[in-house]
Order: structure tokens, then C-alpha cells, then sequence
């Protein structure tokens, strides 16, 4: 890979990192779903101009209706979940659930579109499932916290965001494949907008959160989440999707890495192995590495 893109590689992991980050900061003040409204709509606001400057918001009336599903699939329910999750655990933990999204996606494809996958995938499948019952069965508390939020509520939220990335990527595969990617990214981040509107108005903190939050909350949709989807399709683009796809395996070390520098967040033993044993299986259920076959033997002269 060009040291260009391995640049924009690590820019963009660093970015989604830092979003765990800024949703530790702003939830409790936010809420989560106030804070996922704040999200989509700060995204929406950079990307439907940059859209319309391409001349390419013609494609939103045309795939409205599946971007409608994507838009909360992919980001608002998502969204909605990580949120939850950051009242209850460490961002490190969330993106470590988070970097399994590629393994359901794997898992969905064999399930739903016959994609059967190879003894090395379905190795990596047990792998790293193994890596999430591990973790999730050592830090489960069903006791609320400080915000009311229990750990196995935040663990069952952060693995129900991963299980939606993975339908979501296949269901964008098969839906939205001719549509152009910054319409889809535009396009899903407005209709998460619309559809947290509501739940949002609802929902929104009766006490007014501070200037360092609303900071926090404007960083997370304008860098981690609009700029983020724009270089993360440029990626796409100029290397491919699946090597585009790499920098989720880096999101959790700089989620840990900016937790604990600002938030004093501890990176245990047990996150470090359930962590790894994520990333190698989805590494190959996803076919990212898989062992080289031998080379057939010639036959004799």
C-alpha cells in the first residue's frame, strides 16, 4: 500500500478510535438517544452539501428506500446502541465488540446469501466467537451502574450495533451496489436523521449540556463520523474494499489508546486476549489472511 493511503489508513482508524472517546464524554449529558440524533444530523450537515456539489443528489430519490433501511440500520440503531454502551464500559471494550462486525457480516452472508465459507473461515467464525463469549461472560453485570445502564445491558447493546454492521454491509452489497458511495453515505446519514428526530425531541436532556460536551458531541459527527465516511470511501477507491476494511482491525488499539491517555481507562489482560482472539478470527472468516495452499508437485520428467 502507498504511504499515501497507509497514511489515510491510520488517520481514519485513529478517527473512529476517538469516537469511543468523544461518546464516554457527551452520553452522560446527551442521553443516548439525543446524542445519536446529534450524531447523524452533524454528519448530514458536511455531507449532503458535498453531495449536492457533485451533482449527485439525483441518487437519493432513486435508492431512497433502501438507504432508508441503511440509514438506520447501519447508523441510527447502531448509533443509538454504542451511545448505551458508553454510560456502562470502556470505549476499548466497545471497539473491541465493534472490530467483530466483519464476523457477522461473514456469518450473515453464509446464512442468508449461501456464501458457505471455506475450514479456514469457519475456524476463524469459532475463533472469534469464542473471543466474544469471553469477554462478554467476564465483564457481564447485571446491576445498573451510575446512569442506570448494567454492563450486560452495554455489552448486549455494543454486540447488537456489530450484528447490524453485518447485515447492513451485505444488505448494501445486494440493494445499493450501483449507487455512488458518497450518495449512500449521504444518503443513510439523513435518514438516520429523520429517524432519530422524534425519539431525539423526546428524549432530549431536560438540563442543558455544557460547551465541553456539545464540543465532545461536534467532533463525534463532524471528524469521527462525516469526514471519517468520507475518507473511508476514498479508501475504498484507491486500495479496495478489503483493504479499506483493515482499519477496523486497528480501531480498537486507538480506542484504548485515547481512552486511557484521557480517561484514565484500564486495558486488562482479559480485553488484551478476547481482543486478539476477535481480530485473528475475523481476519479469517473474512478472508483478510488465510494460510497459503501448498504448490501442487510436478510430475516426474
Amino acid at each position: 500500500m502507498p504511504r499515501r493511503d497507509l497514511a489515510a489508513l491510520l488517520t481514519l482508524a485513529a478517527l473512529w478510535g476517538a469516537s469511543f472517546l468523544f461518546m464516554r464524554i457527551a452520553a452522560p449529558e446527551f442521553g443516548a438517544v439525543a446524542l445519536a440524533f446529534v450524531r447523524v444530523a452533524g454528519a448530514s450537515v458536511l455531507l449532503l452539501p458535498l453531495l449536492a456539489w457533485r451533482g449527485q443528489t439525483a441518487a437519493l430519490r432513486r435508492h431512497w428506500r433502501p438507504l432508508l433501511v441503511v440509514g438506520v440500520l447501519n447508523s441510527a440503531v447502531p448509533f443509538l446502541c454504542y451511545a448505551l454502551a458508553a454510560l456502562a464500559i470502556t470505549g476499548g471494550l466497545s471497539a473491541i465488540f465493534n472490530a467483530s462486525a466483519p464476523l457477522w457480516a461473514a456469518v450473515i452472508a453464509w446464512l442468508w446469501l449461501g456464501q458457505r465459507p471455506t475450514r479456514w473461515r469457519i475456524a476463524g467464525l469459532g475463533l472469534g466467537f469464542a473471543g466474544v463469549c469471553g469477554l462478554a461472560l467476564g465483564k457481564a453485570d447485571v446491576l445498573p451502574g451510575a446512569h442506570g445502564v448494567s454492563t450486560a445491558l452495554a455489552i448486549g447493546a455494543a454486540l447488537g450495533a456489530a450484528v447490524l454492521y453485518g447485515f447492513a454491509a451485505n444488505y448494501t452489497k445486494q440493494r445499493l451496489a450501483d449507487a455512488p458511495s458518497l450518495a449512500v453515505a449521504a444518503g443513510s446519514q439523513l435518514s438516520a436523521t429523520l429517524a432519530l428526530a422524534l425519539p431525539a425531541l423526546l428524549w432530549w436532556p431536560r438540563q442543558p449540556p455544557g460547551a465541553g460536551t456539545w464540543a465532545a458531541a461536534a467532533v463525534l459527527a463532524l471528524a469521527c463520523t462525516g469526514a471519517a465516511y468520507l475518507l473511508y470511501f476514498r479508501l475504498i477507491a484507491r486500495v479496495g474494499p478489503t483493504n479499506a476494511i483493515t482499519a477496523s482491525f486497528l480501531v480498537p488499539v486507538f480506542a484504548m489508546l485515547w481512552g486511557g491517555l484521557f480517561l484514565a481507562e484500564p486495558v486488562t489482560a482479559a480485553m488484551a486476549v478476547g481482543g486478539a482472539a476477535i481480530l485473528i478470527g475475523t481476519a479469517l472468516a473474512t478472508g483478510l489472511v488465510a494460510p497459503r495452499r501448498a504448490a501442487p508437485r510436478r510430475p516426474p520428467a
